[in-house]
């Protein structure tokens, strides 16, 4: 086959591939229209998106592969191609993060506008009416976080990605998460609280990126499983700083602790049932952790009657500043 050729069907291959990834999204933000309209109940949401997740990793995996092969049959060297493959999977994401986000953005609003015309209206809502409502603003940082992880799991797989280091405040990052959060759990009835010791904490050298993403799946995790309060401690010593992160659910059983962060694994795997998450989360997050020269670890008591929680605990070096 001639070069001409080959390139020829890489592109195409890419734009097909391209293509079924971003039907795998449409499908993941428009899955609670299909499944509202389809059935007056809600069991027709999750498989639809799933479904689009599958769409969006297998699209993206195969633009990868048949990105990496160009490269090869083109007679680039493995190194340059790792970068290369790193270079176009942020810019795919950060297309796909964009162009998503504007209607993520407006259906949020619509959201919103609803919630206020029925409150303006003085009349008694409909409790369905408001509960789809309540899941479409509870699900949006869902959403966020599953594009998200599947962008940082891809880029993980580049051996040769270093961390990105810059200066920044960890206060404040804890800050925005909370912010995006508090409202999901005032939801469930729970609140969440924070703080930092020194109060002010200061400017360290990390990655902000994947600090925000590590706290964000331990924040996702503890408001799914709350009772009624999640606490986030931010705290430092000499040589490193830590984020705990503490919330009063049901707890983890203690046989389940060394599996939680095997890749895909989550509890109902353990006795067969249907999957409600990817298992992907913690496993992301401690490879983030791990690839800066941290640690992550979770504690967790399901036994007493009173008292049963679970804190994930991430720890990291301070560094110095990058030159």
């Amino acid at each position: 086959m001639t070069p001409l050729r080959r390139s020829t069907l890489y592109r195409y291959g890419r734009y097909a591939a391209g293509g079924v990834a971003i039907l795998g999204l449409l499908l993941i933000i428009a899955s609670p229209v299909f499944g509202d309209n389809a059935t007056d109940d809600l069991w027709l949401i999750e498989p639809i998106a799933y479904v689009g997740g599958i769409l969006l990793i297998v699209g993206a995996l195969v633009v990868a592969i048949i990105t990496v092969a160009n490269e090869r049959s083109n007679g680039t060297t493995p190194a340059s191609s790792s970068r290369e493959w790193s270079r176009l999977t942020r810019e795919y994401f950060d297309v796909f993060g964009h162009d998503l986000g504007r209607p993520l953005r407006r259906i949020l609003g619509r959201a919103r506008d609803a919630r206020v015309r029925l409150d303006e209206s003085g009349r008694e809502p409909d409790p369905v009416l408001l509960e789809m409502i309540d899941e479409i603003e509870q699900q949006a940082p869902t959403f966020r976080l599953m594009v998200s992880n599947v962008q940082v799991l891809i880029e993980l797989e580049n051996p040769e990605a270093d961390p990105e280091l810059e200066a920044i405040d960890p206060a404040r990052v804890i800050r925005n998460i909370v912010d995006r959060y508090s409202a999901i759990a005032a939801e469930r009835g729970a609140e969440i609280t924070w703080w930092s010791e020194p109060a002010e904490f200061g400017v360290v050298y990390a990655d902000a990126a994947a600090l925000d993403h590590v706290v964000t799946n331990l924040v996702d995790n503890a408001v799914k499983h709350v009772n009624e309060h999640i606490e986030i401690r931010l705290t430092r010593n000499p040589t490193h700083f830590f984020v705990r992160v503490w919330d009063d659910g049901a707890g983890i059983p203690s046989s389940y602790l060394p599996h939680l962060f095997d890749r895909g694994w989550t509890p109902e795997a353990a006795g067969r049932q249907e999957r409600s998450s990817s298992g992907l989360g913690l496993f992301i997050a401690r490879s983030l952790v791990h690839r800066l020269n941290g640690d992550i670890t979770v504690e967790s008591d399901a036994e007493p009657a009173e008292g049963h929680h679970t804190e994930a605990t991430v720890m990291l070096p301070l560094r110095e500043r990058p030159a």
